[in-house]
């Protein structure tokens, strides 16, 4: 009895050991994988900002806001009203897609 109990354990252990291996080797997750391309946006004081090759799942600030935008990457890009992401997306960009906005701006910006 002692004999099986000590070859499940081993074969947990094992088990666990090739488990860590492959994750370590193959990556846990996909969504810091990048948009690939850059997001380009005009904020509502004129500047010109880019983010080139956004994270996927990455919330980015949109300084003092936006007032238009091209999305020139391979992700859509869900635009937010609220700093951080929060709330629901005011806006959904398609990839390759552009926007200009009215009275209501964007002040945050994830991809994916």
């Amino acid at each position: 009895m002692r004999a099986m109990k000590r070859a499940a354990r081993n074969a947990v252990r094992t088990a666990v050991v090739i488990g860590a291996a492959l994750t370590l080797f193959t990556g846990v997750s996909t969504s810091a994988q990048a948009a690939g391309g850059e997001f380009r946006y005009v904020n509502v004081e004129g500047d010109d900002f880019t983010l080139e090759n956004p994270a996927n799942g990455e919330c980015y600030l949109l300084l003092s806001g936006a007032r238009r935008a091209e999305n020139a990457t391979g992700a859509r890009a869900s635009l937010f009203t609220e700093r951080g992401c929060e709330g629901g997306a005011a806006l959904v960009m398609r990839p390759r897609g552009s926007a200009n906005f009215g009275s209501v701006v964007p002040h945050s910006v994830r991809f994916g």
